[in-house]
């Protein structure tokens, strides 16, 4: 039997989102015990979904940790914050999922630190805190495990990014479509004469041999009215698209600079093994 993905990777419609990034206090083999009691049922109301990951260099498999920033030409960096685990924990209601996490909290609290926690939620059904829609570019869910997963086995990335909303927003909205590349009213994305080379789609869609390969993106916004951003959470089956992605939006080789990135500042960076549910529970 094929090993299977953590099915809250591909879980939709929940509006209330906690991430948290810890650092362990004791052995490897603790922490990943206490992940996947994380994940089994405990005493809160309403139904949770739990997306438990590990540091790359702690899990094994090939892929790396985030331990160097991302450094453009002009300077721009994206740091590096790895830490040790990874939980998403995501419910449609604030008060289950409140519950959910302070009973995580006291699992966790004999093997792990919490380095930190961000609150998230849904904006507009679909839309980042630009206003766009965002993720426009997933696969079809049916076909999401094979993008996010291989052999039941995701690589993630997660990075926080503030937004200067106000600085977007007084932009016209021609000038936000040639920043993101595509409409804002329905995400159709601007043909070839009108496409920037500096917009976020041109820098964001990475190719191999003629292929554009894909990531599954499960963002969300978070914060407050006067300090607030996206979540972002990629999802793919290897590591090199996602890191692809930094380094071409950084404007690393070719020293063109992904123009949202003049919007946003990135606050976090790591990346996390996403295991399949049998090998979490091989630990139980």
């Amino acid at each position: 039997m094929a090993p299977t993905p953590q099915p809250g990777i591909f879980a939709a419609a929940l509006a209330e989102h906690v991430y948290l990034e810890l650092d362990r206090r004791t052995s490897r083999e603790d922490l990943v015990k206490a992940l996947n009691a994380v994940g089994e049922p405990m005493p809160a109301a309403g139904a949770i979904n739990v997306v438990a990951g590990i540091r790359p260099s702690l899990w094994g498999g090939g892929a790396e940790d985030f331990t160097e920033p991302v450094v453009g030409p002009d300077g721009f960096t994206m740091p590096a914050t790895q830490h040790d685990a990874w939980l998403w924990l995501a419910g449609a209601d604030r008060t289950a999922l409140f519950d959910y996490t302070r009973a995580a909290f006291a699992v966790l609290d004999p093997v792990a630190t919490v380095a930190t926690e961000v609150t998230g939620w849904v904006y507009h059904h679909d839309r980042d805190l630009t206003g766009f829609i965002d993720g426009t570019e997933n696969p079809p869910r049916s076909l999401a495990p094979g993008v996010a997963t291989h052999e039941g086995t995701g690589i993630a990335l997660v990075q926080q990014w503030r937004h200067d909303t106000g600085a977007f927003d007084a932009l016209t909205e021609r000038q936000q479509e040639l920043v993101i590349g595509r409409t804002k009213a329905d995400s159709v994305e601007l043909d070839e004469d009108h496409q920037p080379p500096t917009s976020h789609v041109s820098r964001t869609v990475i190719e191999q041999d003629g292929e554009e390969l894909k990531i599954f993106r499960r963002n969300t916004a978070y914060g407050t009215v006067r300090d607030h951003g996206t979540m972002f959470v990629g999802f793919c089956a290897s590591q090199y698209p996602l890191a692809e992605m930094l380094r071409r939006m950084a404007g690393v080789g070719d020293g063109v600079r992904d123009a949202l990135t003049r919007y946003t500042t990135p606050l976090t960076g790591a990346y996390y093994v996403i295991p399949p549910v049998e090998a979490l529970a091989a630990f139980g």
